[in-house]
């Protein structure tokens, strides 16, 4: 999961048989608290951005109960196209997490080691765009 500009804000890691849909709630509710403003931090993104693999009722049902307004495309109903706007950040994250070898090709057959190493890369990429920013 990741933010507008492209910064990751969460990672997870399942098997490769497992639908993408399952990880979408768990995802949602690891987003940590953002702090800045006064008054009790946001826990929760404005907007969720999701393609047709995404499309269930119960799913979008849960993230509008947590607060979040949906804008999946409908299976059957739309074209992807228009969703391509936001979807190329979530692909460009993809391919920086991607210029590590150690993730392209797993290694490590233990999951846990491998989830360590995905959080290390999201922090180094988080790292590289912010002093990027700021310098």
């Amino acid at each position: 999961m990741s933010e507008r500009g492209g910064l990751p804000l969460a990672a997870a890691v399942s098997a490769a048989n497992t639908v993408d849909a399952a990880m979408l709630l768990p995802l949602v509710d690891s987003v940590p608290p953002v702090s800045g403003r006064r008054g009790r931090p946001r826990r929760r993104p404005d907007r969720l951005h999701a393609d047709k693999a995404y499309d269930h009722k119960r799913l979008r049902g849960e993230v509008r109960r947590r607060g979040i307004s949906v804008r999946i495309a409908r299976k059957n109903v739309e074209s992807s196209t228009r969703l391509g706007r936001h979807r190329w950040v979530i692909e460009r994250t993809m391919s920086w997490l991607m210029r590590y070898r150690r993730l392209v090709r797993r290694y490590d057959r233990v999951a846990t080691h491998f989830t360590g190493f995905v959080t290390l890369a999201c922090a180094l990429i988080c790292h590289r765009r912010l002093t990027k920013i700021t310098s």
